[in-house]
């Protein structure tokens, strides 16, 4: 733990499927910061919906529900485990239909509000990588450095689609493609934190890129923005 005055915060945006979780474990595990995974945590409440019920835009019921719950982020050897009530979730709020269901929770402004805190207080308290849709622009308006991550829709949904397939998952390109879409409108005009470069985020598209290209590229930027060096 360190003052929070002293801590480093990296917040890496964009939409989904550019592969800002992926890249910003392995950049966490290069660097030493702990990786704070904000997608798994809007993924537990849109994963209590679900077990309720309760159709993820109906913010009454959504906001109602909140009072009922206890979403808990806990840390242990560099990993992010999300648990529900007590209850470890594990890769339950990874299925593909949860991917709707956080994306529409994370659009009520109560939700947003319910979970506001729990974030700020493990990034005051550590030096952090945190990825979502809004950690440089409402999340971590202070982190030093800011990078918006993206690439095509097409691209994207292959990586879903692949990502899905080696789970042992049903996957099928054109629906997840029209689903990404769908996603991205969704994200970007909703009315609270809309998806959105910060005004001083490195723009990243990472179109072509491998996974080993992508983090060799962030890396550079963090040593350069931050001064940092490779702890392994």
């Amino acid at each position: 733990m360190m003052d929070k005055k002293t801590t480093l915060k990296i917040a890496i945006d964009g939409p989904g499927g550019a592969g800002k979780s992926t890249l910003a474990k392995s950049l966490s595990k290069k660097l030493g910061f702990a990786y704070v995974d904000t997608g798994a945590i809007y993924r537990t409440v849109g994963f209590a919906a679900r077990e309720r019920g309760i159709a993820p835009d109906d913010a009454a019921a959504v906001t109602a529900m909140l009072g009922e719950i206890k979403v808990e982020a806990r840390f242990e050897g560099g990993r992010q485990d999300m648990y529900l009530d007590g209850e470890f979730l594990g890769d339950r709020i990874r299925e593909h239909d949860i991917s709707h269901y956080a994306s529409a929770v994370s659009a009520i402004p109560a939700v947003r509000d319910y979970l506001f805190d729990m974030q700020r207080s493990i990034a005051d308290a550590n030096n952090v990588i945190m990825d979502g849709r809004d950690i440089g622009t409402v999340i971590l308006p202070d982190a030093q450095l800011k990078v918006f991550l993206t690439a095509t829709p097409e691209e994207r949904a292959m990586r879903r689609t692949n990502e899905l397939i080696e789970k042992g998952q049903n996957a099928v390109y054109e629906q997840i493609l029209a689903d990404i879409k769908e996603r991205d409108e969704r994200d970007s005009s909703r009315a609270v934190a809309p998806l959105k470069p910060a005004d001083d985020a490195i723009l990243f598209n990472n179109t072509g890129y491998t996974p080993e290209q992508s983090l060799a590229e962030l890396l550079e930027i963090a040593k350069d923005k931050l001064g940092v060096s490779e702890v392994c």
